[in-house]
């Protein structure tokens, strides 16, 4: 029995060396799907998700000291953008899409900025003091603060 536990180990150790070897097993943890930025001046280090989804949807439009929220998105087609309106605005991008067309049409307000990448989102956010956006998990951020979402 003992040899069979033994050889069950040695495949075992074997398995994940082989996986470790080709890339598909990391020691190092993936990234989040997404990070949510601010200007590094902010003095925010964590939000709360409802007011984050309504500074998206300028339901809520400044910040506790009473700075201009400037909420930047990426594009529609961004599977970054998918993860943060499924998981911050609890809805699909094309709901999301739907809602501004209501407010557009009624002459509220207008969306987000829609900017072309992580790198476009980043430079927004460190030129604009009241700027929040979001980028992958994998981006450079340079100055750019992160804040967590709670």
């Amino acid at each position: 029995m003992r040899v069979l536990e033994h050889a069950a180990r040695l495949l075992l150790l074997a398995l994940v060396a082989l996986l470790v070897s080709r890339g598909e097993v990391s020691a190092e943890p993936a990234a989040p799907a997404f990070v949510v930025i601010v200007h590094p001046e902010n003095p925010a280090n964590a939000l709360e998700r409802s007011f984050v989804a309504e500074a998206f949807l300028k339901k809520t439009t400044r910040w506790p000291d009473g700075g201009v929220i400037k909420p930047v998105d990426l594009p529609p087609t961004s599977a970054t953008r998918d993860r943060f309106t499924r998981d911050v605005l609890k809805r699909s991008v094309a709901a999301v899409k739907s809602y501004w067309q209501q407010i557009i049409f009624s002459g509220r307000d207008v969306p987000p900025a829609e900017l072309s990448s992580d790198e476009a989102v980043v430079q927004y956010v460190l030129t604009h003091r009241g700027a929040i956006g979001y980028v992958s998990g994998s981006a450079r951020l340079g100055d750019a603060k992160t804040v967590s979402v709670r």
